[in-house]
């Protein structure tokens, strides 16, 4: 009854921003986001010439979102199993930690609500290590999509078009590729060039050829590389820093690198394929990665031809390497097993090259597509020692080939037929 209560208000004043030359008809996309956010439209198609279908876009964005799930729960409790093993090793050490907001928040739980021990580092304190965790994860949330949603109703009312449900994978997507001590105003930078650059000068969604979120991440690397790559640039605690296990298997100084690096950091393959390792919140655990991925599979949302061409292109050019081996680059050294675990392959492979809107459409391009990006991936991991993560950038070359991969399998079939055709003549 309160629902309906709240929905037949929205009714009556809908046509105070629907209707032309009304007071506030330039602010109806603000208005109709949050009226289809609450309830499900009541517009119905009519006419043979459309598709009825109950899987609208808002459904598959929800579906995405419940997809990403497991990433961000394990994200949150590995970030605050990581920042409590670093407290504990820091007072271990005699070393005082500087105490920014994050501890205050902390510090003011643990006092409140002592049970939840959320300075615990115990692999069982699960509750404590989400709790801290999501310290750390919600800033970044709140301020994506602020921010973000901004400018989409904001360019929503210039085009006087409506607001979709696309940003809101966008915002859970993005600060789940970033370390959780990131600068805040570094998100609110990011996120206004992903947004206007990556997408709404392009149209909106639907129009934009390139992943915004990859878009604001690319520009972080590019404009902030101190805060967002570098062999320091994992910390949650002031006073503690670490390489991430993709940062020590490709060192290029000899004999620091490779399976001796991750050997000498405590990384193995069973903690780095479930996600307890420093790194980003939503690219550590692969085991997560992957219930997402049978998630959206079975229910038919994102393509499995993109996921399977990518993992067998990127891990077929890494058993290659493998076989080659060198004794001056230690990332040749690494079988394909770690390069699917390691850095962001898995959570770009499942959640990224498989966006709609940017990938290849074909079904033989989808192949092509994730093929290349996978291939992609191992060159500039393997080859180019100074940059150890090539997930993001071989994702927006995808991006960028991807008209191009369909447009030459659909002159391809064009030209089948034709021939065909004229075989039957």
């Amino acid at each position: 009854m309160k629902l309906q209560f709240a929905q037949n208000i929205l009714k009556k004043v809908e046509k105070t921003f629907f209707a032309e030359g009304k007071i506030f008809h330039v602010f109806f996309p603000f208005f109709e986001a949050a009226d289809t956010f609450f309830f499900t439209p009541d517009k119905r198609t009519s006419g043979k010439c459309h598709v009825r279908d109950c899987n609208d876009y808002k459904r598959v964005m929800t579906t995405v979102m419940y997809a990403l799930l497991p990433c961000i729960l394990m994200g949150m409790y590995n970030v605050g199993l990581q920042a409590n093993r670093a407290m504990e090793a820091l007072r271990a050490g005699g070393t005082e930690f500087s105490t920014d907001w994050h501890y205050a928040i902390l510090a003011w739980l643990d006092s409140v609500c002592p049970f939840l021990n959320v300075f615990g580092t115990s692999y069982y304190n699960v509750i404590g290590c989400l709790i801290h965790g999501a310290v750390y994860f919600l800033p970044l949330y709140i301020v994506t999509m602020v921010v973000g949603l901004g400018w989409e109703i904001l360019f929503a009312m210039i085009y006087r078009e409506e607001v979709n449900e696309g940003f809101f994978v966008t915002g859970l997507i993005f600060p789940l590729t970033l370390p959780p001590n990131l600068p805040l105003w570094q998100i609110v930078v990011a996120m206004s060039f992903g947004v206007i650059i990556g997408k709404e000068i392009f149209g909106g969604t639907g129009r934009n050829f390139l992943n915004p979120a990859l878009v604001a991440r690319a520009f972080l690397f590019f404009a902030y590389a101190g805060s967002i790559s570098g062999d320091k640039v994992w910390t949650t605690v002031d006073g503690f820093s670490c390489a991430t296990p993709l940062s020590l298997a490709t060192n290029p100084t000899p004999g620091e690198g490779g399976l001796a690096g991750l050997a000498q950091g405590g990384y193995n393959v069973m903690n780095t394929f479930f996600g307890t390792i420093p790194g980003s919140f939503g690219e550590t655990s692969t085991l997560a990665c992957l219930i997402g991925a049978a998630f959206l599979v079975i229910v038919g949302v994102a393509s499995w031809r993109v996921m399977l061409s990518m993992a067998v292109g990127g891990m077929g050019l890494a058993t290659v390497l493998y076989l080659v081996g060198s004794e001056t680059n230690a990332a040749f050294n690494l079988g394909p097993v770690w390069h699917f675990i390691l850095g962001g392959f898995a959570f770009g492979m499942v959640f990224m090259a498989t966006d709609p809107v940017t990938a290849a459409t074909t079904k033989i391009g989808q192949y092509i597509y994730g093929l290349i990006i996978g291939m992609l991936v191992i060159i500039i991991r393997v080859l180019n020692p100074a940059y150890p993560e090539g997930t993001m950038l071989a994702i927006l070359f995808g991006n960028c080939v991807a008209p191009l991969i369909d447009w030459c399998v659909v002159r391809a079939n064009i030209r089948a037929r034709r021939r065909r055709l004229n075989a039957a003549e």
